[in-house]
């Protein structure tokens, strides 16, 4: 059986994209990825089963794709290409990862009539209240997250089956759409267990913080990410713990605003910003590290969702410190792998940061309770069963 994936970016890289295609390859579905290109990418590849078959896009129509759902444009351009990646390939089912490209794919399909599986990623009508370019001229006026949100409500009464990453966003989705539970899949974002197991430790990264103690934070940089609440404690903690090192792997366009903070407060020998890394190189530089931080903002999409990064740092028996945004609140403390502040307050940072250097071995119960958690319960291969079963009744 032939399922079509449809993802309007570049792949490499998308974990969660490789991890549901990869489980359903293994299961013995075949899996065609539609996907962009915008350069000399190779039109059609096989990446770990999966059969990659990029489309030629442009900057024109990346930036329609912002205005989607404010005018047509965006819809027209894709229709073809998805149509004819349909088609093409035979496919008995569509798989559509976020809702930018969701009404592309309906409309595509409306004589066809494949099956539509909606793998909502995030809450992108929440989440794209932070973005810079809605708050300024012309976005301000030129997309509405009111509409944006209206129409996910749409897709998900018109999807056969959505799926969603966290039993809270299960939740909101059921308060808001007259749908029912099982309609819904939670399928959260987690590790593989070759992210663990199947590792290349590099010795010059254990050698460079070998002497240090290092709170890691890994992952997109942005302001909502709260890491300017970790900065503004590294001046205090810096003071507290002589070989402190708060460090950084990840980028933003925002990154200036962060490095510029690290300036003022005369703390740039506590604070390496390592930009982003090849993730060949994370289990390194988590397993140097005695502490690894998830100081989210709270708000609706962070409420009910969690990032990957957390389970990435569990895997590796390292204790968390993670703000009290609900979904990741809720795993840390139902796993008892961490310490949990309140989001911005950076003197309950501090006084948890301090809480975990003063005692090795409460680092280490945390840290032994994550690692543990991941690997009986929580690994990718344990969660994608419920995948596949959704895969098995819809393509009987």
């Amino acid at each position: 059986m032939k399922i079509g994936m449809i993802l309007d970016e570049v792949f490499p890289p998308d974990p969660r994209v490789e991890n549901e295609a990869v489980s359903l390859v293994k299961a013995g579905y075949q899996v065609f990825l539609f996907c962009l290109k915008y350069g000399d990418e190779k039109q059609d590849e096989i990446i770990n089963g999966i059969q990659v078959k990029r489309y030629k896009s442009n900057k024109l129509e990346y930036k329609f794709s912002a205005l989607a759902y404010t005018f047509p444009f965006y819809t027209f351009l894709m229709q073809k290409k998805i149509k004819h990646f349909i088609l093409e390939h035979k496919l008995d089912a569509i798989h559509i990862h976020d809702i930018r490209i969701a009404e592309t794919v309906f409309q595509a399909n409306k004589k066809i009539r494949l099956p539509i599986i909606l793998d909502l990623h995030e809450n992108r009508s929440e989440i794209m209240k932070f973005y810079p370019h809605l708050s300024k001229f012309p976005g301000k006026f030129l997309i509405s997250t009111e509409k944006w949100k209206k129409k996910e409500e749409q897709f998900i009464m018109n999807a056969d089956k959505v799926i969603v990453v966290t039993q809270e966003s299960k939740n909101e989705i059921l308060q808001r759409v007259p749908v029912t539970a099982d309609k819904i899949l939670t399928l959260p974002n987690t590790v593989r267990t070759d992210f663990f197991e199947n590792i290349i430790t590099f010795k010059e990264i254990n050698e460079a913080y070998i002497n240090k103690f290092v709170l890691l934070y890994i992952g997109d940089t942005g302001i909502r990410r709260g890491l300017m609440t970790a900065i503004e404690a590294t001046k205090i903690l810096s003071q507290e713990i002589g070989n402190f090192k708060l460090v950084i792997i990840g980028k933003n366009s925002s990154d200036t605003i962060l490095k510029q903070l690290v300036k003022d407060l005369k703390i740039e020998n506590y604070v390496d910003f390592l930009g982003w890394k090849d993730p060949k190189y994370f289990a390194s530089y988590i397993l140097s590290s005695k502490i690894c931080i998830s100081p989210l903002h709270r708000n609706l999409h962070h409420d009910t969702t969690y990032a990957n990064k957390i389970f990435q740092y569990m895997s590796f028996g390292r204790p968390l410190l993670v703000s009290d945004a609900i979904a990741q609140k809720q795993i840390v403390e139902s796993a008892n792998s961490g310490l949990v502040h309140q989001e911005r307050d950076v003197n309950d940072f501090i006084t948890k940061t301090l809480e975990l250097y003063k005692s090795e071995s409460l680092r280490k119960k945390l840290g032994e309770n994550g690692e543990r958690f991941v690997k009986e319960e929580f690994s990718w291969e344990k969660k994608s069963k419920a995948l596949i079963s959704l895969y098995d009744k819809i393509l009987v």
